[in-house]
């Protein structure tokens, strides 16, 4: 019995391939069921990648195999599918360009689950329709725990880095990484957003020094959390909210209410899989930006 099938995604045609295969083994959770997952999460995940170059996380033979970050578009993509070619970050001006996927359309974001890019990773600027780089629009302070430490110590440090952006007039929201920790996200505060974030890792790493550090050193960050301000350096991704991880279960970047930061008080009570994020955006709607 084949596990193809072709389908039509508003006015889409689409060919989808190998449903029944297990892309999460150890959950039973098939590529069929991820393709469910990123179409019925979409109302709340295409604002989020709107004009947002993504790069891709593909995982052909699920999480247990071999994986690919995959920045150009592939090759053999419908016509319909829209790309940007930008310079790469990092390339001199005028050097190598890539081809970036622009997910502005559900059967895009249907074509890509086809392709297994289980993860989905944005940076935290945006285009113009002439594939013009604006300034950053989002600033973000990617927490990221050092064993011991969990992601209940990553919502210690978020409480932190929001009382500091509160003290600045700045809002803050938070979500999971649906990893190991979590990130808190700002509307750009300032025009040099990388400036900013490394200001606020560093006051908070000399005032909590046994709980925050604000450098990459590995040495540094056992049982302390990281925070990683260089996530806003315009040649960084962060994953994108709502995406799936390629984890034993299939986890989800899941926002999450300040409440919920406030209480956690062990790790799982934040891992969330797709099924739970679905309900949650069912009873609560987008928690991400609020």
């Amino acid at each position: 019995m084949s596990s193809d099938a072709t389908v039509r995604v508003e006015d889409r045609v689409l060919k989808l391939t190998n449903l029944d295969k297990e892309l999460y083994p150890e959950f039973g959770f098939t590529k069929g069921e991820v393709i469910d997952y990123y179409t019925r999460i979409a109302p709340v995940l295409l604002p989020h990648l709107k004009d947002r170059p993504v790069t891709l996380k593909r995982y052909p033979n699920g999480v247990d195999g071999k994986w690919f970050f995959e920045k150009n578009a592939p090759e053999h993509r419908p016509e319909w599918v829209r790309t940007m070619r930008l310079e790469s970050p990092g390339s001199s001006k005028g050097n190598e360009t890539v081809n970036y996927v622009m997910v502005d359309e559900l059967a895009t974001l249907v074509w890509l689950a086809n392709l297994a890019a289980l993860e989905l990773h944005v940076p935290q600027w945006t285009v113009g329709p002439r594939g013009g780089k604006r300034d950053p629009d989002l600033l973000v302070f990617d927490l990221d725990p050092g064993a011991p430490a969990s992601v209940v110590e990553c919502c210690r440090v978020a409480e932190l880095v929001r009382t500091v952006l509160d003290d600045d007039g700045v809002d803050s929201w938070a979500k999971t990484s649906g990893n190991k920790g979590m990130q808190v996200y700002a509307y750009a505060p300032a025009k040099d957003t990388s400036e900013y974030a490394k200001a606020v890792a560093q006051r908070l790493a000399k005032e909590e020094p046994k709980l925050v550090v604000a450098t990459m050193a590995k040495a540094q960050r056992p049982g302390k959390v990281f925070i990683d301000w260089s996530q806003n350096n315009t040649a960084k991704t962060t994953v994108a909210p709502y995406s799936l991880r390629a984890r034993e279960r299939p986890t989800v970047s899941t926002p999450i209410t300040w409440d919920e930061v406030e209480e956690c008080q062990v790790a799982e009570d934040l891992v969330f899989t797709a099924d739970e994020v679905l309900a949650r955006v069912d009873s609560a709607g987008d928690l991400f930006g609020s």
